[in-house]
């Protein structure tokens, strides 16, 4: 009988230290493994930022394991805006660039890639004035060009490139596409994913996966990431972005009131007044004025802060109608019904967020919104001068910005009680700016694999002292058994 207990117990040390043997990968523990890095210049609208990502070196086809390392801004508008100015747009990346150089190791520096990706800003330049956009990106290649890194190109993204690489970037940081098993190993979950929304300066986009048909074969993509596929949906709508829809709502005030001299302004607070010149308006191809104009010529605008005249007015800058589909956003776009979650970033987490301070209440449904947005509208300019003081520069358009963030979320895309809570407003997952450049520089640099890769890790110190509290409480046992048994042997012989 004691000859079988102490077989059974010496079979469980050995399973135990056998299990543990399987679960450590002993190759895989070594000393911190370097790291490699890569840049991403988004060349927005209205400005460029820089985003230095970076990865441990020995698993440049690894999963889940790219992070940001830092970001920089820089100063000045977008590099759209620097057409016609030779050298400016160039110029306006150097401050970064040599961020760059010093954040990154000396040693890593020919082996970073360099990506430009210019969105909707680079693309209304290249539809009104091509070859002005040619001499921009052309200058910034030769710029990026002059340092030590792996310069790979400079480009404009397509509206369904920068929706589906937006998308990407959501769903590798949330870890739908893989995630870290309580083995030690990276795995596909197999979740379901969440849509993106972006709201740039140019344009906004919409993303998401479905399963139902979708009618515009435009608007279909096809991926394949760690051994799935992913049927999805997006959509991009130039000139409907923050920047373009403010100069549009301008225009069409121009064309109702009939004025080119003054006008009076719905949607910019009460007391506030301001002039601009009309070539400021009207120097862009989203909007196509029928009757000529003296671009030195001065507009006088006047604010009134009018929650109902304003909402009537951005809404005149949507179409509705006209849908050939069986079912549309706006402006006769195909669109399938919404499913499951979705992030908001850029402007539409910077104008919710700034509607959830001024109204001092949290946002879950329409109504919330529409509530806390009249409550924006009504402020007068002294009044959000006031309560705002660190935000002077942009409390003039947070009315119209709030009411276009309703009518895209709401009227267009089709959010309502049910599908509105589902939607996360966000700047930052995991401390990684959300936007489409991580997308786009996991998907050149070959890191997001086509099919599964598990990458085998060692036992988490968490696991490791778990492991040695069980292997220490059962060795307690152990002994205290074997001393019981050995002592009653003993009484035994005594007698």
């Amino acid at each position: 009988m004691q000859l079988q207990i102490c077989t059974a117990i010496a079979a469980l040390f050995i399973s135990f230290i056998g299990i543990l043997l399987l679960v450590i990968n002993t190759e895989d523990i070594k000393g911190q493994a370097q790291l490699m890095y890569g840049i991403v210049l988004d060349a927005g609208s209205s400005h460029t930022s820089m985003f230095i990502y970076k990865w441990p070196a020995d698993k440049q086809n690894g999963t889940g394991i790219v992070s940001q390392h830092s970001e920089c801004h820089v100063k000045g508008g977008g590099i759209s805006s620097y057409a016609g100015n030779r050298g400016g747009a160039a110029s306006s990346l150097e401050e970064c660039m040599e961020k760059a150089m010093q954040e990154i190791p000396k040693s890593r520096h020919k082996l970073t890639p360099v990506y430009l990706g210019a969105t909707a800003g680079m693309r209304l330049l290249n539809i009104s004035k091509p070859k002005e956009s040619d001499e921009v990106l052309k200058e910034v290649a030769e710029k990026l060009k002059t340092y030590p890194f792996s310069f790979k190109g400079a480009t404009i993204l397509s509206g369904q490139e920068e929706g589906a690489y937006g998308w990407v970037t959501v769903n590798y940081l949330l870890e739908k596409f893989i995630t870290y098993g309580f083995v030690g190993q990276w795995l596909s979950p197999g979740k379901d994913t969440a849509g993106a929304l972006d709201l740039g300066g140019a344009s906004t986009q919409i993303t998401f996966e479905t399963k139902q048909t979708v009618e515009n074969k435009d608007n279909l993509m096809q991926l394949r990431l760690y051994g799935r596929d992913y049927q999805i949906y997006t959509q991009s709508f130039l000139c409907y972005g923050r920047d373009q829809v403010l100069l549009r709502l301008l225009a069409l005030l121009i064309k109702i009131q009939g004025s080119d001299r003054s006008i009076v302004h719905p949607c910019y607070p009460a007391g506030y007044s301001d002039s601009v010149k009309l070539s400021s308006v009207f120097d862009t191809p989203c909007i196509k004025r029928q009757t000529p104009y003296k671009p030195d010529d001065v507009l006088q605008i006047k604010g009134t802060g009018n929650y109902d005249q304003c909402l009537g007015n951005v809404s005149r800058l949507f179409s509705f109608n006209n849908c050939s589909y069986s079912r549309c956003s706006f402006d006769g776009v195909f669109q399938p019904n919404i499913t499951g979650n979705f992030m908001a970033f850029s402007a539409f987490f910077y104008t919710h967020s700034f509607l959830e301070k001024a109204a001092g209440t949290t946002i879950t449904s329409p109504a919330d919104l529409e509530d806390a947005i009249c409550v924006v509208c009504n402020m007068s300019f002294q009044e959000m001068q006031n309560k705002f003081p660190d935000e002077e520069n942009h409390l003039r358009d947070y009315c119209a910005d709030s009411i276009l963030l309703q009518v895209l979320l709401i009227n267009g895309y089709g959010f309502n009680d049910l599908s509105f809570p589902h939607i996360s407003f966000r700047e930052k997952a995991e401390d990684t700016s959300v936007g489409w450049s991580l997308g786009y520089m996991l998907s050149l640099s070959n890191l997001l694999p086509a099919e599964n890769v598990l990458v085998r890790k060692t036992l988490l110190p968490d696991a490791w002292r778990a492991a040695v509290f069980l292997f220490s409480v059962l060795l307690i046992a152990s002994i205290f058994f074997l001393l019981r048994t050995y002592q009653k042997n003993a009484t035994k012989l005594c007698c």
